[in-house]
């Protein structure tokens, strides 16, 4: 299953659980609960030019404004099948490689940020299609999402590879062995809700600690 597949995948599988779990479940972007989130995830493909701008004065207002709105003001069933549906036909996500790069690790991570928020006990079983296309994307994007990490640092998941994030600092270097998920989960800031080990100096593991991950 190539990675495009996959995304449309987690896509199909976050809409499931999105009507199986409700309009006001947890999630681990807290204090956002699912409604907050599939609003979220509707307004990042239509309204890119808020969501882009967010950091601009007046836009975050704004973009909070519509997305409290669509959130509440839409059906629950309505709004989830927007996520469904996916973006209009002028997105650039409706390119290949575009979808490829951009929605793998959001949809994946977000699926997670809801299964591990109602039950943090359970962890999925990823199909090899769902890792290996977790992992590809994750070897694309580590350096973005680890940039802050003061120290040397190496990713592992074994029976997929391993990425040199980057190279040893005077504070050493610190391996972090996990499943391609978890790994995925600890780059976009989820670590207490991930599985990883991680091995190295003292200073080296506390800079992966303490460093603010995501993007």
């Amino acid at each position: 299953m190539p990675t495009r597949a996959v995304a449309a995948a987690e896509r199909s599988a976050l809409c499931d659980t999105l009507l199986e779990v409700g309009p006001d479940a947890p999630t681990l972007c807290s204090p956002w609960r699912t409604r907050d989130l599939a609003a979220h995830l509707v307004l990042r493909e239509h309204r890119p030019d808020l969501v882009v701008a967010a950091h601009l004065p007046g836009v975050s207002d704004r973009l909070e404004r519509e997305q409290n709105e669509l959130a509440t003001a839409t059906p629950w069933p309505e709004l989830v099948e927007r996520v469904r549906s996916g973006p209009p036909a002028w997105h650039p996500t409706q390119i290949a490689a575009v979808d490829d790069a951009v929605n793998t690790l959001e949809f994946f991570i977000h699926h997670e940020d809801i299964l591990r928020a109602g039950d943090p006990s359970v962890v999925r079983e990823l199909s090899e299609e769902t890792a290996q296309g977790v992992w590809t994307a994750l070897k694309r994007t580590a350096k973005l999402l680890f940039r802050k990490v003061d120290a040397g640092l190496v990713l592992a998941a074994p029976g997929y590879g391993r990425i040199a994030v980057k190279a040893p600092s005077r504070r050493g270097s610190v391996t972090v062995t996990a499943a391609p998920g978890e790994l995925a989960l600890l780059g976009f800031g989820r670590a207490t809700h991930a599985h990883f080990d991680a091995r190295g100096s003292k200073a080296a593991v506390t800079a992966l600690q303490t460093a603010p991950l995501g993007v």
